[in-house]
C-alpha cells in the first residue's frame, strides 16, 4: 500500500515527503532544473540566501506557473534565514528580499539555517555574506536564539510564512527553543543519513509534532566536490555493499533504497538531479517498503560520521562539540 505522500505540520499546513534541494544548483541553470523538477511531479523545493540561486529558483517557478504547469498554492516553497540577519530588526526585512528574488508574496516554510548569530553583513556590500563579515573574518554576532526566533514568529503574524522551522539543532537547543516559543517549530531540517542516524534528535523531535527533513541523503556524495578531505575519506553509501544488496532485492537503485529508508519512517527528503530518469527515481521512493530485516542492516552502518560541520569549512563556530 502506498505511503502518504505528505506530512501534516502542527502548523496545520501539509508537506511534501519528497522535495527538491538547491543546494550546489549552479545559476545557469537553476531555472531550469526547477521548471523540468516541477514538470517531473517535484512540489516542494527546499532554497536558502545562502545558496545564491534563489532568483533563478523564483524564475524557474514563475515559468511553470505561467506555462499552467501548477499554481502557486500547489507549491511547497521554502528559504532560510542566514545567520548575519539574525538580530531581530533585520528578521524581516531580509525575509522580505528573499521573497522578492523569489518574486513570491509568502515561504511555505522559513527556516533558521543555523543556530549562530554572526555580525551584520549589509547586502549592498555582498550577497549571499557567507560566514565573513566585510573584512573577510568569521565575527560573531549578539542575536540570541530566543531574540531571533521571536523576530521570526513575527513573519507568520505578517503572512510572510505560513510556516517557521530550524536546521542544525541538537537536541539541547530544541529543548531549550520549546520552552519560550509562541509558535513551535513546524520542522528541523538536519543532515540524516545512515553513516549519521542522529536517531535521538529525530526521535525528540517527533515525539514533540515537530516534522524531520533529510538533508544529504547521500552521505559523502555531496560533499565531494566541495574538496571535503572527511567525504573523500568515506566509503560512498550509493556504492556500500549492503545498500547495494538490499537495492538489488527490491529492484530499485541504491538511491531509492536510501531515500525510503528516510521516508518510511516519515523523514522527509529533498535530493537534486538534473538527470530526468533520476529525477523521476527520486521522487518514486513512497510505494514500497523496506523489510524489518533490511531496516536492521542500514542501521548498522552508522559511524555518527558527520560532514556539514562549519569546522570542516575552516570556520571556527563549533555548534557540534
Amino acid at each position: 500500500m502506498p505511503s502518504a505522500t505528505t506530512i501534516k505540520l502542527n502548523s496545520g499546513h501539509e508537506m511534501p515527503l519528497v522535495g527538491f534541494g538547491l543546494w550546489k544548483v549552479n545559476n545557469d541553470t537553476c531555472a531550469d532544473q526547477v521548471y523540468n523538477a516541477i514538470k517531473a511531479g517535484y512540489r516542494l523545493f527546499d532554497g536558502a540566501c545562502d545558496y545564491g540561486n534563489e532568483v533563478e529558483s523564483g524564475q524557474g517557478v514563475a515559468r511553470a506557473i505561467k506555462d499552467g504547469l501548477v499554481k502557486r498554492s500547489d507549491l511547497f516553497l521554502v528559504s532560510k534565514l542566514w545567520n548575519s540577519f539574525h538580530d531581530g530588526p533585520r528578521v524581516a526585512p531580509i525575509c522580505k528580499k528573499q521573497l522578492q528574488d523569489w518574486g513570491i508574496d509568502y515561504f511555505d516554510l522559513y527556516i533558521m539555517h543555523f543556530p549562530i548569530s554572526l555580525k551584520y553583513v549589509d547586502p549592498e556590500v555582498r550577497y549571499p555574506p557567507g560566514f565573513t563579515d566585510e573584512n573577510g573574518k568569521v565575527t560573531p554576532g549578539k542575536a540570541s536564539i530566543q531574540e531571533t526566533w521571536t523576530a521570526m514568529e513575527d513573519l507568520v503574524e505578517k503572512g510572510l510564512c505560513k510556516s517557521i522551522g530550524i536546521s542544525n539543532f541538537r537536541g539541547v537547543l530544541l529543548m531549550d527553543l520549546l520552552r519560550y516559543a509562541k509558535v513551535r517549530p513546524a520542522a528541523l531540517q538536519i543532515e540524516h543519513h545512515p553513516y549519521l542516524m542522529q536517531e535521538s534528535v529525530v526521535k525528540y523531535a517527533q515525539d514533540e509534532g515537530i516534522a524531520v527533513t533529510a538533508y544529504s541523503s547521500f552521505g559523502p556524495q555531496s560533499f565531494l566536490e566541495l574538496d571535503m578531505q572527511q567525504a573523500k575519506d568515506a566509503p560512498l553509501l550509493l556504492e556500500h555493499s549492503a545498500i547495494k544488496k538490499i537495492a538489488e532485492k527490491n529492484g530499485k537503485t541504491p538511491a531509492q533504497v536510501l531515500l525510503r529508508w528516510a521516508t518510511q519512517r516519515n523523514v522527509a527528503v529533498i535530493p537534486k538531479s538534473n538527470n530526468k530518469d533520476r529525477l523521476a527515481q527520486n521522487l518514486d521512493v513512497l510505494d514500497f517498503d523496506l523489510k524489518d530485516e533490511d531496516m536492521k542492516e542500514i542501521k548498522g552502518i552508522d559511524k555518527g560520521l558527520r560532514f556539514n560541520d562549519p569546522l570542516n569549512y575552516g570556520v571556527a563556530q563549533p555548534i557540534w562539540a
